[in-house]
């Protein structure tokens, strides 16, 4: 699924995935909400990763109304899973200009994060009824380490993306510094009845780190891998910060998404500007290194990714925002994955008669049941 992120209308387009790895676009499902832009021109208009994203566990699906300063959220059935319904009505972001959603591994769970001039995060639990219900003392913000605007300007000074720790015990928010000024990750605790700590604590990226973007779980290490627009990757140990690090992709020109394999145990992360796909390793101690490169169409403007699998097999979906497409690649072994296929979407949807823009188009998630 991604997001229109459309103006006027806000839709989830959903596609179903085949035996093979392949989609079929199957349905559009407005989001109760209004999408936005930043005030740059361009892809990624929301300068974030995960602007919709599905829980497996919970069997739902959240995505953000960046114009509305709400958050919507959706069943999904499991027996179709392009079958989204909403869950209770679309809720206040209690911030502007939400970006980024995460949920627990339970999915019992989830919080946004706003970007705009109030900004921060606010966190609700999930009743198969109400839908989303806001936790008490969920609701924190960044305001005066994070100073912008609504629309925030960007892509530097804004805040990029949203991620509980693996052990849901603690809440995660990448921030994009600029060239002067390096950019930090906040974390809260996150208390037994899902509320937060009042303060977070604020950590550095190692030296050289400069624009955190997208984040993914480093499994079993308490550690985040996050791209690094400004450079390449951050490894961010979450329990000794002496010990994160900064690898540097040569070439690369703004690597802002990332995912994980289970199959390999490798991380695959995306260049906005590059049009590749970097497969990066990192070992048990945490010490990061590239694996391979994969050109995609140039100036397709890789923005968010995600791996679903299918009979054992993981496939790498990524949005490709100016060839108004998902990218299909297969991943055979770690230093392999291949491009099977591309899902185009502005013929369906023009045919549909529902308004994209490759400008707009934000976020791209997975469900497999």
């Amino acid at each position: 699924s991604v997001l229109t992120n459309e103006p006027d209308v806000n839709r989830i387009i959903a596609a179903s995935i085949n035996a093979d790895g392949s989609l079929n676009l199957d349905n559009a499902i407005e989001t109760g909400g209004r999408g936005s832009h930043g005030k740059s021109s361009g892809p990624d208009a929301l300068f974030s990763q995960g602007a919709v994203k599905a829980s497996k566990k919970g069997k739902v699906l959240a995505a953000v109304n960046a114009g509305s300063n709400t958050v919507a959220l959706f069943s999904i059935n499991p027996k179709e899973p392009t079958d989204i319904k909403p869950l209770g009505d679309v809720v206040s972001s209690e911030g502007e200009f939400p970006i980024s959603v995460a949920f627990n591994s339970k999915g019992t769970q989830f919080c946004v994060l706003n970007g705009g001039l109030v900004n921060g995060v606010n966190c609700y639990n999930i009743d198969e009824k109400l839908g989303a219900v806001a936790i008490v003392n969920g609701l924190r913000l960044l305001t005066d380490a994070l100073q912008t605007s609504t629309p925030p300007a960007g892509p530097a000074n804004t805040a990029s993306h949203i991620l509980f720790s693996e052990d849901d015990k603690q809440l995660i928010v990448s921030v994009k510094g600029t060239p002067d000024k390096a950019g930090f990750f906040a974390v809260w605790d996150v208390n037994g009845d899902g509320s937060l700590t009042a303060d977070f604590k604020k950590v550095a990226p190692a030296k050289g780190g400069l624009l955190p973007f997208g984040m993914s779980v480093i499994p079993g290490k308490n550690a985040v891998l996050a791209t690094d627009a400004g450079v390449g990757f951050d490894i961010v140990n979450l329990k000794d910060n002496s010990k994160s690090s900064v690898v540097k992709i040569d070439g690369q020109v703004a690597t802002c998404w990332a995912t994980h394999s289970q199959v390999t145990g490798n991380f695959y992360l995306t260049d906005i500007g590059t049009a590749i796909v970097t497969e990066v390793h990192v070992d048990d101690n945490l010490k990061g290194s590239i694996v391979a490169g994969y050109p995609l169409t140039p100036g397709s403007a890789l923005l968010d990714l995600d791996i679903a699998t299918v009979n054992g097999k993981d496939f790498i979906y990524v949005l490709a925002a100016n060839a108004t497409s998902i990218d299909v690649l297969s991943i055979d072994s770690p230093g392999l994955a291949v491009r099977q296929t591309a899902l185009n979407i502005a013929g369906p949807t023009k045919a549909a008669g529902i308004t994209i823009n490759a400008n707009n188009l934000q976020g791209l998630t997975t469900f497999t049941p």
